[in-house]
């Protein structure tokens, strides 16, 4: 059965990062059903071009393209810009969405800790690099997946060690990563005030997706036992398919939403003099300061 579309995006350019399964999958085929041309982002060649064929034959969109990268190797991020920048099309929408949970600490080969690179310096990098062209192609919007799960951070970010290297306990180095999508989405919407582009982040609720399941057989047994109480992958997108599609929220930025309203981060989540360091911490990490 075709997916019904929610919005008009004919004409639209749109990108979306973790398409390949959980939320980002279910809202790739919510926003290929309005007619865009849509680009999947993923790391496995094979599992995004056939995300792209069962999404095209689910919506009877055929403009759905891929593009891939590791977006925990900063290299593998400035490629799928620059191979996206080089099609020189508009870019309406960018949903950042793919994420990470790891049970132990691992570090990239950029020496970052994973869940912070992928969860945070890699929405970071990837708008960063496509910004000049959501500029251009103005009215934009860009959404950040986010979670009332940056409630169990512990407070503040600790800009001592944003690594995690005096200690790690893998939920809480995952709530700061979506402590650290929040601050993000406040600091950027004060930059881009004025210019047409627009960015909101959502909490799409515990939804039993794959996000843990890199983390072997333990993992997946405990996300088997919790699925029951987890919510759909199609209600866990529903938030972010209405930031990116719906007339209700243009011209609003830097709202965190949930079940498609504006909600109230934790106090710690809305300190803008946090969000502005956060964003000079992040250019130094990616060279952006440079």
């Amino acid at each position: 059965m075709a997916v019904k579309p929610q919005a008009d995006l004919s004409g639209k350019v749109c990108l979306i990062t973790g398409a390949t399964s959980g939320i980002g999958r279910a809202a790739a085929e919510a926003i290929a059903a309005c007619g865009p041309t849509l680009y999947l982002v993923g790391r496995d060649q094979a599992r995004t071009a056939q995300a792209a064929e069962e999404i095209a034959s689910a919506t009877g969109n055929d403009k759905i393209e891929v593009l891939i990268g590791d977006l925990a190797v900063q290299h593998d991020v400035h490629q799928v810009a620059g191979e996206f920048l080089a099609t020189r099309r508009p870019l309406h929408l960018l949903f950042n969405n793919a994420g990470v949970v790891m049970l132990r600490r691992e570090e990239t080969v950029d020496g970052f800790e994973t869940t912070f690179a992928v969860n945070h310096l890699a929405y970071f990098l990837l708008t960063n690099l496509l910004l000049d062209r959501l500029r251009e192609s103005a009215p934009a919007r860009i959404v950040n997946t986010a979670s009332g799960a940056h409630a169990y951070s512990g407070g503040r970010l600790d800009f001592d060690d944003l690594q995690n290297r005096k200690s790690y306990a893998s939920m809480k180095v995952y709530a700061q990563s979506k402590l650290a999508n929040i601050l993000f989405t406040r600091e950027l919407a004060r930059r881009l005030e004025g210019s047409g582009v627009t960015v909101n982040c959502f909490h799409p609720g515990f939804v039993g997706s794959n996000l843990a399941v890199n983390n072997g057989a333990i993992a997946r047994v405990v996300m088997r036992a919790l699925r029951p109480f987890a919510r759909s992958n199609d209600k866990g997108a529903e938030t972010g398919i209405y930031l990116c599609t719906s007339p209700a929220v243009e011209g609003q930025s830097g709202s965190y939403f949930y079940n498609k309203k504006p909600a109230w981060p934790k106090s710690y989540a809305q300190n803008d003099e946090d969000a502005a360091r956060l964003w000079a911490e992040s250019e130094k990490m990616t060279g952006l300061g440079r």
